[in-house]
């Protein structure tokens, strides 16, 4: 594991590696962001709410309102917008 993987545990007790793309924390909702998808050509994006203080792997959150996906949304724009030259 590094720190660029996310390892996922469904209710079931089966784990899955997920390629975190970027982590943010916004000003106006005051809360923390994972952005990832699937290892490899994956196009499909997951976005959850995180505690970013707890360092023992705690649980994801569903983004709860649609004013969190606009936010999410034109982060993930401007992550592609930024990184589509690399």
């Amino acid at each position: 594991m590094d720190e660029r993987t996310l390892r996922v545990e469904d209710d079931q007790g089966k784990t899955y590696d997920y390629e975190i793309l970027f982590t943010f924390t916004s000003e106006r909702t005051n809360k923390s962001y994972v952005i990832f998808k699937e290892p490899g050509d994956s196009e499909e994006l997951f976005a959850y709410i995180y505690n970013e203080a707890d360092t023992e792997g705690g649980k994801l959150m569903p983004v709860e309102t649609d004013e969190e996906w606009d936010e999410i949304e034109a982060k993930i724009d401007q992550y592609f917008e930024e990184n589509e030259t690399e």
